[in-house]
């Protein structure tokens, strides 16, 4: 029987304000809030399981625990499925591998080449504007390199707890970035093809602070066509109920209804007026990024500024350590 979902919302009504804090979104799905992105469980306690997303570093911990409380002591998942590989989405992949060795680790063949250490991600923009964009230079692009663990998603190697799920290739934040679909109660696990807070702000980043609909993280998406194009494949599956990247669920005929706006207003509403990738976008292949739009001054200067502060901070630490 496929379960629907009310446009009252009353299981969207609890907020998780707390690091490692758990919410029931649908039926087989919980929310993880993690420092600055979500990360989910797909499958019922007793059932196989799978981890979509890993964090930002230092969420291992926070992932084991929330994991042991919902399916019990010594528990793994069949399976971790990456929407993207940036920092803030694998950040405790690291820690859960120790853990989990056997564990594989799936991600869209057009993610492979930043996961298997041949290429790093397109570096973010900090000149699209807000605090957490000025902020951004600090993320590392990469490249990151989960093998042997890391294989290509495709459908015949879909784990058997995702029955049911079908994934959509949802590029333009990343190049092989995904989006988890279910049919059955139109639930959709967006990743960052759109978010539901400020991402490029550090309140919104940190707090959550509501907004029903937004782009996907500015400073982070180096193809604004694709993401165009992304968010209008999936405001044409009309979703109850979605669950991104960074913010809170939302649902019902708001989220219909933003989530066309943006689809049509794209351009006007969500691509940067300035920046790196606001009109040219990298040129990438299935071996990772062949070239680059070049960074403006007012980009350069920001990053040489943000090195020499974060700097200060290592040597300030530094002195403290051996004082």
């Amino acid at each position: 029987m496929a379960h629907t979902l009310s446009d009252s919302r009353p299981e969207l009504q609890a907020r998780v304000s707390a690091f490692g804090g758990r919410q029931a979104i649908a039926p087989e799905v919980e929310r993880l809030r993690l420092p600055l992105s979500n990360a989910f469980f797909l499958g019922e306690p007793g059932q196989p399981w799978v981890l979509v997303d890993a964090g930002t570093p230092g969420s291992a911990r926070l992932i084991m625990r929330a994991a042991q409380a919902r399916y019990g002591a010594g528990t793994r998942p069949q399976a971790i499925v990456l929407t993207h590989g940036h920092l803030d989405h694998i950040g405790g992949l690291w820690g859960l591998l120790r853990h989990w060795p056997d564990v594989p680790v799936y991600a869209h063949s057009l993610e492979l080449p930043y996961l298997t250490g041949k290429s790093a991600y397109p570096p973010p923009d900090p000149t699209v504007g807000g605090s957490m964009s000025a902020l951004s230079p600090l993320f590392v692009p990469g490249p990151f390199d989960f093998r042997p663990q890391i294989r290509p998603l495709d459908e015949l190697t879909l784990p058997s707890a995702l029955s049911g799920w079908t994934f959509i290739t949802t590029p333009g934040h990343s190049p092989g970035h995904v989006s988890l679909w279910r049919e059955a109660d139109r639930v959709l696990l967006a990743g960052d093809a759109f978010v539901t807070t400020v991402q490029e702000r550090v309140t919104g980043a940190l707090t959550l602070r509501p907004r029903l609909v937004h782009r996907p993280p500015a400073y982070y998406t180096p193809d604004w066509d694709q993401a165009r194009t992304s968010v209008q494949r999936l405001a044409a599956l009309e979703p109850a109920l979605a669950v991104t990247g960074h913010g809170d669920p939302v649902g019902g005929h708001e989220l219909r209804d933003e989530l066309r706006r943006l689809a049509q207003n794209f351009d006007e509403v969500a691509r940067p007026v300035q920046g790196r990738y606001a009109t040219h976008s990298p040129t990438t292949t299935t071996s990772g990024v062949v070239s680059l739009p070049p960074l403006s001054p007012r980009g350069q200067i920001l990053r040489a500024g943000l090195i020499l502060v974060a700097g200060a901070a290592v040597f300030q630490q530094v002195r403290r350590w051996l004082s």
